[in-house]
């Protein structure tokens, strides 16, 4: 049974809500029109050291929140779905996946995917390469120390913070790869970085960085 079947069958028992606001949606929408008009496109030039590109579908804002916290704090209900879509369908446009052999989503320490039951990013991910038919490797690369909460940090401690975090355990299936890195949502770069550094380490090809959500730069005090 394929994705779109099940969601019809579901819809008859659950009907699919707008991970925005609530309303009941038709199963194949993202977003009920009035919030989708309100969500802002990302059109940024923000870069990961050493990734061949970085591509967001939204500015991170009060907008697209409720979604990415229904993801952040276990309930899924269309958000992954939504979310997914809208980057399946930025990174078609801007032909980024024409170029990608393997999807590998940032890796989340066991004890708190534990907690949460999933990795939101592997569900993006996974409603990623469905759509654009690249496959998905969620075990090449593990978190293997658990790390303090990225958003209580700076900029500097962010990289601290996730020193010797990742491992690669499945090199063979990195080396020569082009990889499309995926998490749900991008603040500094950091976590982003990191693993592009070690992937890059352990011989893919190139990596391609790519998030739900960006958040907006902070200027700087001199900035008008």
């Amino acid at each position: 049974m394929n994705i779109t079947t099940k969601r019809k069958l579901l819809q008859l028992f659950f009907p699919s809500r707008c991970p925005l606001c609530d309303s009941v949606i038709h199963h194949s929408s993202r977003f009920c029109p009035e919030c989708r008009d309100k969500l802002i496109r990302y059109e940024g030039n923000f870069s990961i050291k050493g990734a061949s590109g970085f591509t967001a579908a939204f500015v991170y804002d009060e907008n697209v929140l409720p979604a990415i916290s229904l993801l952040k704090n276990g309930i899924c209900d269309n958000a992954d779905f939504a979310l997914g879509g809208e980057l399946a369908d930025t990174l078609s446009a801007e032909h980024t996946a024409d170029k990608a052999d393997l999807i590998i989503p940032v890796p989340m320490h066991v004890s708190k995917k534990h907690e949460r039951t999933y990795n939101q990013a592997e569900l993006i991910a996974g409603i990623v390469g469905r759509s654009l038919g690249i496959p998905v490797c969620k075990d090449a690369v593990m978190k293997t120390r658990m790390t303090a909460d990225q958003k209580t940090l700076n900029r500097i401690s962010r990289f601290h913070n996730l020193k010797n975090a990742f491992t690669v355990v499945l090199p063979e299936i990195i080396e020569g790869k082009n990889i499309l890195l995926i998490d749900d949502i991008c603040t500094t770069g950091s976590t982003l970085a990191v693993l592009t550094k070690l992937l890059l380490e352990n011989n893919a090809a190139s990596v391609h960085c790519a998030v739900c959500c960006k958040t907006p730069l902070k200027k700087k005090k001199n900035d008008t």
